[in-house]
């Protein structure tokens, strides 16, 4: 029994996506949640300060005693998650699109990516895609304004989907069945995807897979927590608390949102 918390970290509140799974499939852990809103997006950053902010983030979350940390941000992943593993002696999960799945599931043999510009342009995306994507036509899109809409709390509505049909309408005319959302902010946009997008294109994200991958990872180092006690959830945010409060909000399992000068 180990009730160390896990860490997470992100340039914002998208990834309370990947907290929600975590959460849903391991109860009895505690969490603490870094979202770096102030320097959100990271997506239109260097590499040097993704790696900057990566590391400053990492160096809080081990301050608390966390036992894991979850890089819940694409772009911090494909930028910074390989400095992090060779530098600080606990581990580390990462988030990359997941086009493996849809590669594999694919019937058209094409495929959309909608991400950020710091995921698009990274080494690591681009082998990911070499390597699972064989003999599919992999259609990136850089969802440009995306991440600040959402930080404001703005997930649906004329902005959001004007917005969003400009970088799924030429992914659909060269017959996109599988859209890859490679932002940990963007599943917060699935209902209006859903209503959006002809039926049949299923929508992939990497959130389940990532809960399964922090679970195996913490019964491997043998720190899983197995008392039978919800965890509690601590989030800390350097903006504004009320969007991330309202993302979080449940009765069920004991939240706390503060602010932190960070």
């Amino acid at each position: 029994m180990d009730n160390r918390p896990i860490g997470i970290f992100d340039s914002g509140i998208g990834g309370t996506s990947i907290w929600r799974e975590i959460q849903a499939l391991l109860p009895n852990e505690s969490i603490i949640y870094l979202a770096d809103s102030s320097n959100a997006p990271y997506g239109e950053k260097s590499k040097a300060e993704i790696l900057k902010l990566s590391i400053k983030n990492t160096e809080y979350l081990l301050k608390q005693n966390c036992k894991l940390i979850v890089v819940a941000c694409n772009t911090a992943t494909t930028n910074a998650i390989d400095y992090l593993r060779e530098s600080y002696n606990v581990p580390f999960i990462g988030i990359e699109p997941a086009i493996k799945p849809a590669a594999l599931q694919s019937k058209s043999k094409i495929v959309g990516v909608l991400a950020t510009k710091g995921t698009l342009s990274s080494s690591l995306f681009h082998s990911t895609a070499e390597n699972h994507a064989n003999g599919i036509k992999i259609i990136e899109r850089v969802g440009r304004g995306l991440v600040p809409l959402i930080e404001k709390g703005e997930v649906k509505g004329d902005k959001i989907i004007k917005l969003l049909l400009s970088f799924l309408n030429p992914m659909l005319e060269e017959g996109m069945d599988y859209l890859v959302l490679g932002c940990t902010h963007y599943p917060y946009l699935i209902p209006v995807l859903k209503e959006i997008l002809p039926p049949g294109i299923q929508i992939i994200d990497s959130g389940e897979a990532v809960a399964k991958q922090t679970k195996a990872i913490l019964e491997e180092h043998r720190v899983l927590n197995t008392l039978n006690v919800l965890g509690k959830h601590h989030f800390f945010t350097n903006a504004e608390k009320k969007v991330l409060e309202n993302m979080v909000q449940n009765n069920a399992i004991s939240t706390s949102v503060e602010y932190l000068n960070f």
